[in-house]
């Protein structure tokens, strides 16, 4: 079968590698000028590595994507550390990246830091029933359980800096899934994540799927019940393509406008998986900010004008980076927050008290650059019931596939499960063409 992956992000490259192996024809768009989608990265001319536009890191448990590296022959260059995440409270930071961090953390009475920690083994440990927890809140599950200390300073703050005006909506199917994955073990490439992505796209390419970068797709069109055309725009501008099978690894919207002709009802549906955009500054300074050696950072948002303060070269060493001490101040937001209208030098000057906030010795002179990215579609709301919200990866349409961060739900985005992602959607549209074939059908058997 001749097959369209629409995306060359970890998900896409991911189906195309599957696909091909299979011995299938590939053939992958990508309307950047990279290969990685959320992952990619973006260098300095100092740097040895690249750096991701946004903060990136994988789980010790993350058992799909470690899969894939290994087959792709790429394991010699993962490697994993146990870097400090802290929480930011009453002026100062405290580690939380074990029990005894915990136990010791004052914001909270010890019997609730006990009941904290009674819930969270609960929640990794013992139960796998997310189906009854996604019946009930996040913020109704954690103030029952852990109680209103907990809550306050621990759980609500987390939700309201993840999903703001939405955190009251989100279920607690998602805050299980967090627990249940995540590790303290952190894990990275050697020369980032764009050096994996650029390993996996050299394999799929090896395997001989075309993949096209710089190459937006302007319009899907359904010749017939078996022939979908790809029509390309970028350095593709007119050129149309006639294919078996597409698969679309890209947000609601954009299914929803390369494929106007999809029934009402399901465009409809579409329109209400709602989800929040991404907005990081990276700021390289010439000294280090969080000199308690802390990587990850999560101040309260209401104090703070950013979620996350990632100094990633608290993780990785600087000397990667020219000697740039490299610092993430990210936010997850609805996408018409001011934060996606604002110049870069204007969104800096937001950040750089908090920044002076967390080290007073900080001044403005220690900034040397500083990069904005912004992606509109980024973290899905997912409220009570929400397994009942997520479309199948076969639309309604014959040979149209979707595979999007809004389907790995009940686990929450990231790098290794879009790896799942994609090697379920090529798993279903493998069967699709299994059935083409017994039927005699698809373009590539009728070009042979």
């Amino acid at each position: 079968m001749k097959v369209a992956i629409i995306g060359a992000g970890v998900a896409g490259l991911t189906a195309a590698y599957d696909l091909a192996r299979s011995g299938h024809s590939v053939i992958v768009y990508e309307a950047a000028p990279v290969a990685g989608g959320l992952a990619s990265g973006f260098r300095d001319e100092r740097w040895e590595w690249p750096l991701e536009r946004f903060y990136h890191h994988l789980f010790e448990s993350d058992t799909a994507i470690r899969a894939l590296v290994q087959e792709i022959g790429f394991a010699g260059n993962l490697f994993f550390r146990r870097p400090i995440t802290a929480q930011w409270w009453n002026g100062r930071s405290y580690a939380l990246d074990g029990v005894l961090p915990v136990l010791r953390f004052p914001a909270i009475p010890l019997i609730d830091r006990l009941r904290f920690g009674l819930a969270a083994v609960y929640l990794k440990y013992v139960t796998n029933d997310w189906q009854a927890l996604e019946k009930m809140t996040a913020a109704e599950w954690t103030l029952r359980w852990c109680g209103p200390n907990v809550y306050r300073e621990i759980w609500r703050p987390l939700l309201e800096g993840k999903f703001g005006p939405h955190a009251d909506e989100v279920n607690m199917a998602w805050l299980w899934a967090r627990l249940k994955a995540r590790s303290f073990r952190l894990g990275y490439f050697v020369g980032g994540f764009q050096a994996f992505c650029d390993a996996l796209l050299e394999r799929v390419q090896s395997l001989g799927a075309v993949v096209h970068l710089g190459a937006p797709v302007a319009a899907l069109t359904q010749l017939d019940d078996d022939v979908w055309q790809v029509t390309g725009s970028g350095v593709l501008a007119g050129a149309a393509e006639d294919v078996d099978a597409v698969i679309v690894t890209g947000s609601p919207a954009l299914l929803a406008r390369l494929a106007p002709n999809l029934p009402t009802d399901y465009l409809s549906h579409l329109r209400t998986l709602r989800s929040m955009g991404a907005v990081v500054m990276t700021i390289a300074l010439r000294q280090r900010l969080l000199t308690d050696g802390a990587y990850w950072l999560m101040p309260p948002k209401r104090e703070f004008p950013f979620l996350a303060l990632v100094e990633h070269t608290n993780f990785i060493e600087p000397a990667r980076y020219g000697g740039d001490h490299l610092i993430y101040c990210g936010d997850y937001l609805d996408p018409d927050h001011e934060y996606f209208r604002l110049t870069p030098d204007e969104l800096l000057q937001r950040f750089l008290p908090a920044l002076a906030r967390v080290n007073p010795h900080f001044e403005p002179s220690w900034v040397r650059a500083y990069w904005l990215h912004r992606e509109p579609y980024a973290q899905p709301i997912v409220p009570i019931n929400h397994a009942r919200n997520i479309p199948p990866l076969a639309t309604p349409l014959r040979g149209l596939f979707w595979a999007s961060m809004s389907q790995v739900y009940p686990w929450d985005r990231g790098t290794n499960y879009a790896v799942e992602l994609g090697r379920r959607v090529a798993a279903e549209c493998h069967r699709y063409a299994e059935m083409l074939r017994l039927r005699g059908g698809g373009v590539a058997l009728r070009a042979r």
